[in-house]
């Protein structure tokens, strides 16, 4: 080209070059692309406009996240923004790479950027060339993409601030890990840490020793201070290069013994809300692809710090607002002790319809029907006699997780409140409750009709006796003093808010000395996957295994099926989503009782009875008599002696039903060392004609049962019993040795 002979025109330079120019405006989302940029993008050669979802069909989905991301760092370091950028067919094939540089500039007042770039095909280098080492090409970019997408994935999917941390402390980033790292929040004018995670380098620094970072001020001389002030991101590549650009500070960095520090700012939405130091034992030199790598992670990091600090502030109000609901257990009662436990969802908005509650019921001391056995002293000195005050236990669920669902859980809880305080009995309770939920539902017209389970059981501190009602929710479990656990089962109606006339039957159990009752929502069992039965076996573990208080009881529980060891042990049904779990633990105190400062639980003491009412009016408990015997008796040691215990249970308590009008109670005591224990039953009914024996003519079946006894038991009796009489019959388990 001779001297003085104008420059050809820019156009015609950059098509001899095949070089394509592009404009994009995201005040306006469109993109103009040039004949030659048009090409390279597998267009037709013609310049033409495009919407910013034409264009992104045509780049590889994440060099497209990361152009973003390299322009809001360009903007911000003030640099050019470069990236390469494969290009895909309609099939998702990629056509070719191309190299995009451009000068991007952000308008304030629109919120948006403005990039003017060129277009240009690059040659992929051979791996493993000095040029390929240099290049951003095959293994390097595939092993960056793979990690990215995991990182992002990583960080997506963490809940909580401390999930975030753990996760960045965890990325091990192609090619280059730094081997601490911190997080800086700020407050007001002061820089925070947030978290911190790293190998203290070789000066015995303790974690206690980041104070000298927690308070300072963001105008101090600190690289994390100047990127919060400034926004952009702060490389240095040695020691020399820090201590020469922040003197100051310094000497705080250098006992951690490290060769390289990347600081970036964590920005969302235009606002630096932290900074993230990435630190590295050795020296990196912070070439273009690293620090588009480290930029990508910094805005991962920030976006999901914001949501889990988001989700946190949700958390804490609504924890707040289901602590509010949730009772705290009352006062001490004498003889018994209580825990209980209350977890919300991982899921969503933190508040379910799960709840438990423990109400004072009014009337002093114990009820009793046998005339006058309650019946105050003068003057009236028990009426209210706190010692042997009745209680209530609640435990329920409202149909699903939301703000409604909370909202008529707290009503629901009031309601039963109110309904307990009248001196209603376990069944009127639950019927009007029933009632009353449907009644919500009416005034909703209908629209939103829910359902609640609910268990409801009043307890007699001084006696043990427990009368339970149940709407449709899961049955109790009770420990025995040696440790056996059996579910108890409580005769049940529909759940609550269906019916409002529906009728709820009581049941009436004791808790012996020593026995601690649990009652839970389905969230204890389903948790992680599990099915009722699984979730159950798991359960039952912990409950015959423990050693230890209540509490030390009620936090087993929950760590098992919510802590971090829970996740080894996952059901059938291993995605389902998780559930409130509320649990209540009432332990009547025994020789070792468990109360708080008593000996531990178990003070595993060699009785274990069961008790259980059969009403004239419902003879199918029966069945569930034989099955809670059977239970009863699961480590016997002669099967023979189990059926015919059970045989003969079933003999007396239809006895019981079949000639007189009364109710029977049955109940059974195992007593003694395994090997040598002993099985008394006892069936008592207010009848009050004695049973006899009858000549095998005069009623074929009638008799039978106590000939039967006579036959099958050790020994028996029957004794006349206030208004009725009672049988009672013992089996001796043969000791071991004798097979």
């Amino acid at each position: 080209m001779r001297t003085g002979e104008p420059l050809p025109a820019v156009g015609e330079v950059l098509v001899s070059l095949a070089t394509g120019l592009w404009h994009w405006d995201t005040a306006t989302g469109l993109v103009t692309v040039d004949a030659e940029a048009a090409r390279l993008l597998g267009l037709p050669r013609e310049e033409t406009v495009l919407t910013e979802a034409q264009t992104r069909a045509r780049l590889h989905p994440v060099d497209w996240n990361e152009i973003t991301g390299v322009v809001q760092l360009a903007v911000a370091e003030g640099t050019l923004a470069e990236v390469r950028i494969r290009i895909m067919d309609d099939r998702g094939r990629v056509v070719r790479v191309v190299r995009s540089r451009s000068k991007p500039s952000f308008d304030p007042v629109k919120k948006a950027y403005e990039l003017i770039g060129t277009l240009q095909e690059v040659t992929e280098p051979t791996p493993g060339t000095p040029a390929g080492r240099t290049a951003v090409t095959g293994d390097w970019r595939r092993s960056r993409e793979a990690f990215l997408l995991d990182a992002g994935r990583a960080l997506a999917e963490a809940r909580s601030t401390a999930e975030v941390l753990r996760v960045a402390a965890g990325l091990s980033m192609p090619g280059f890990s730094p081997d601490g790292l911190a997080v800086f929040g700020v407050e007001g004018d002061r820089l925070t840490i947030i978290g911190h995670h790293g190998h203290h380098g070789h000066h015995g620094h303790q974690s206690g020793d980041e104070d000298p970072f927690t308070q300072m001020s963001i105008h101090t001389d600190y690289p994390a201070a100047e990127v919060v002030r400034t926004g952009r991101a702060v490389y240095l590549s040695s020691p020399e290069q820090y201590k020469e650009r922040y003197p100051l500070t310094w000497p705080l960095a250098a006992p951690f013994g490290r060769h390289s520090w990347a600081f970036l700012p964590l920005t969302v939405a235009g606002r630096t809300m932290g900074a993230w130091m990435a630190g590295f034992t050795y020296p990196v030199a912070f070439t273009p692809d690293e620090r588009s790598v480290l930029t990508t992670v910094a805005r991962m990091l920030a976006q999901a710090l914001t949501r889990a600090s988001a989700a946190e502030t949700q958390r804490e109000l609504t924890d707040g607002l289901q602590r509010s609901m949730l009772p705290t257990l009352g006062p001490e009662i004498p003889g018994m002790t209580l825990a209980a436990r209350y977890i919300p969802t991982g899921g969503g908005l933190q508040v379910g319809g799960d709840w438990y509650d423990m109400i004072p019921l009014p009337g002093g001391t114990s009820r009793t029907n046998s005339g006058g056995a309650s019946r105050t002293t003068p003057g009236g000195a028990s009426r209210m006699n706190p010692a042997g005050s009745r209680f209530a236990l609640v435990i329920g669920d409202v149909q699903g997780h939301d703000v409604r669902a909370a909202g008529l859980m707290g009503q629901l809880r009031i309601a039963l409140r109110a309904y307990a305080a009248e001196g209603h009995r376990p069944d009127a309770v639950l019927s009007r409750a029933s009632g009353f939920l449907h009644g919500l539902a009416d005034a909703d017209g209908g629209a939103d009709l829910r359902f609640a389970t609910c268990l409801y059981i009043e307890v007699d501190p001084v006696t043990g006796v427990l009368e339970a009602a149940r709407a449709g929710h899961l049955d109790p479990a009770i420990r025995m003093a040696d440790g056996t656990v059996l579910l108890r089962d409580i005769a049940g109606g529909l759940p609550l808010g269906i019916d409002p006339d529906a009728d709820y039957p009581t049941t009436r159990l004791a808790l012996e000395p020593g026995e601690a009752l649990m009652l839970c929502t389905d969230g204890l069992l389903e948790t992680g996957g599990h099915d009722l039965d699984t979730g159950w076996r798991r359960v039952r573990k912990i409950l015959e295994a423990h050693e230890g208080d209540l509490e030390e009881l009620a936090d087993a529980l929950v760590q098992a099926v919510h802590g971090p060891s829970s996740h080894h042990t996952t059901g059938p049904l291993a995605d389902r989503r998780e559930d409130d779990i509320a649990v209540l633990l009432l332990c009547r105190q025994g020789e070792g009782g468990c109360g708080p400062g008593a000996a531990p639980l178990p003070a595993r003491q060699p009785v274990r009875r069961s008790m259980l009412t059969v009403a004239q009016a419902e003879p199918e408990r029966i069945a569930v008599a034989r099955q809670q015997l059977r239970e009863l008796l699961h480590d016997w040691s002669c099967e023979d002696q189990v059926d015919s215990a059970v045989l003969l249970v079933s003999e007396t308590l239809t006895n019981v039903l079949v000639h007189t009008d009364a109710d029977a109670l049955l109940v059974a005591e195992v007593t003694g060392a395994p090997g040598e224990r002993r099985l008394r039953i006892e069936v008592t009914d207010t009848g009050d004609d004695l049973p006899h024996m009858r000549r095998p003519g005069e009623l074929a079946s009638s008799g039978r049962g106590l000939v039967l006894i006579e036959l099958l038991a050790d020994t028996w009796g029957v004794a006349p019993r206030g208004e009725g009489k009672s049988i009672w019959f013992e089996l001796y388990e043969p000791s071991a040795t004798v097979s």
